[in-house]
């Protein structure tokens, strides 16, 4: 596999206050990666970077082989981005919104692809209901149409089923690891649902108060927090320990994860 992301001693300082310290990782080209951490962690932050919607204050960004801080439309040309958090112009209707959208990335033949998408995420029936008028799990498939437009080579997920019921979220979840493995997209997702990362990612990055705190298949994550006797996955207690421990939780970066 080759490498799809690749962070080097990022950090970013807003005043007095660092968001984020240093952190250095990567994904690879067809790997699904969980960005874990409490509220305040860095996530947010490090996902706007990678992103290009704020400037680091410190390290280097590579995406697909390009510099971010240089070659930046050329890493935007083939990312994308889905947040439940992030809404869309609520006057435009469903089919207006991904018009819009298709238009600025330059997606051929896009009618037909916003019909594709419509009915791979059963929503065709929605096209001409103003965003505005929907309800948030029908919103969260809207932006998950919008994300995959440009068949992006990476995606970032922030929180991508927060408002689905339980049956579309697993759902959603199928299409993830369908689409990355037919397309192989690399996905950085994040997500306070710990059952689903486990479900879902091969590798898990946990950072807080802007610190890589762990990293590793979400068993080598659990060892690292929890104990090496560990036999089963548990980032819900890992989670639960370390927003409340706070500074009593050493951090391991630059460690290896064991194999």
């Amino acid at each position: 596999m080759s490498t799809a992301i690749r962070v080097e001693h990022l950090s970013k300082r807003f005043g007095a206050h660092d968001a984020v310290c240093d952190i250095s990782f990567h994904v690879e080209q067809g790997e699904i990666v969980g960005l874990l951490g409490p509220n305040g962690a860095g996530k947010t932050t490090t996902i706007q970077m990678l992103l290009g919607l704020i400037e680091p204050t410190a390290g280097r960004i590579e995406v697909l082989g390009y510099d971010l801080a240089r070659q930046r439309t050329a890493v935007l040309q083939q990312v994308n981005f889905s947040s439940a958090y992030v809404s869309l112009p609520p006057r435009l209707t469903v089919w207006e919104n991904l018009d819009v959208f298709a238009r600025l990335y330059g997606v051929p033949r896009h009618r037909e692809r916003i019909a594709e998408l419509l009915a791979e995420f059963e929503i065709a029936h929605l096209r001409d209901r103003p965003v505005g008028t929907l309800s948030s799990g029908q919103m969260a498939r809207v932006s998950l149409c919008k994300a995959l437009l440009n068949r992006p080579r990476v995606l970032f997920l922030d929180e991508p089923t927060a408002s689905l019921d339980p049956d579309a979220a697993l759902r959603a979840r199928e299409r993830f690891k369908a689409i990355r493995a037919r397309d192989g997209l690399a996905i950085l997702y994040t997500s306070h649902n710990m059952a689903e990362i486990e479900a879902v990612c091969d590798r898990v990055i946990f950072i807080h108060r802007g610190r890589i705190l762990a990293e590793g298949s979400p068993l080598e994550v659990t060892r690292q927090i929890l104990g090496a006797a560990v036999d089963e996955p548990d980032l819900e207690e890992v989670f639960i320990q370390v927003a409340r421990a706070g500074e009593a939780i050493p951090t391991t970066a630059g460690a290896r994860p064991e194999r």
